[in-house]
C-alpha cells in the first residue's frame, strides 16, 4: 500500500470549506484527471477518470462523515485494476477565516507504470495540485456552491468471542480505511 498525505490552508471558514467538499459533483472543477462524478446516494458516488490516457470508472462509498470535521471513503464493488483506494479528508479550524484541509489516501499501485509513479511521487504531486486548485476555487468563489450537512457514522467493527455473554474484544474505534 502507498500512503499519501497532503494539506493546504484555505482562506475561508471551516464550514465553507467542508460544505464545498460535500458537493462531490463539483470536484472535477479542481481535480485533475477526474472527468465526472455522479452522486448515486447520500453515501455513494460513481467516478469517471482519465489519467495518463487511461479511462477508468469506479464507485466510492463514504464510510464516515461528520460536518466540519471529516469525510472518509473507500472504493467498492468490482473496481478495475488500479482503482482500489481509500482515504479521509479532514477540516481543521485555524482561525475564523482560515481552514486547513488535510487529505490522506491509501492505494495499491498495480501496474508497472503505477508502481513507478508511486515511487517517483507522481500521485502525491497530483493530490497536492488538486488541493491547491481547491484553494483557488473556494477562495475565488468566496462561498460554497451547496452543502450536505448529514452525519455518517463509521460502521461498527465485528467483535471476536461471544458478544451475547459479554466476552470478546470491543469494536475498533474507527471504520475509516486508514485512520
Amino acid at each position: 500500500m502507498t500512503t499519501i498525505e497532503k494539506s493546504v490552508d484555505v482562506e475561508v471558514p471551516v464550514t465553507t470549506a467542508y460544505n464545498q467538499w460535500t458537493q462531490f459533483e463539483s470536484l472535477p472543477a479542481f481535480m485533475e484527471g477526474v472527468e465526472k462524478i455522479n452522486q448515486l446516494s447520500a453515501t455513494r458516488t460513481h467516478w469517471v477518470t482519465k489519467i495518463g490516457g487511461v479511462s477508468r470508472e469506479f464507485d466510492a462509498e463514504i464510510t464516515e462523515q461528520h460536518p466540519d470535521e471529516r469525510i472518509a471513503w473507500h472504493t467498492v464493488g468490482d473496481t478495475e485494476e488500479g482503482t482500489s483506494h481509500g482515504g479521509v479528508v479532514t477540516f481543521h479550524r485555524i482561525s475564523d477565516t482560515t481552514t486547513r484541509v488535510n487529505l490522506q489516501m491509501e492505494y495499491q499501485p498495480e501496474s508497472f507504470v503505477e508502481k513507478a509513479g508511486a515511487a517517483l511521487g507522481v500521485v502525491g504531486s497530483r493530490v497536492k495540485g488538486d488541493l491547491d486548485r481547491f484553494k483557488d476555487f473556494i477562495e475565488q468563489q468566496g462561498t460554497e456552491t451547496g452543502a450536505w450537512r448529514g452525519d455518517v457514522d463509521a460502521a461498527p467493527q465485528h467483535r471476536t468471542g461471544h458478544p451475547e455473554d459479554g466476552r470478546g474484544e470491543p469494536p475498533l474505534a474507527s471504520g475509516s480505511p486508514i485512520l
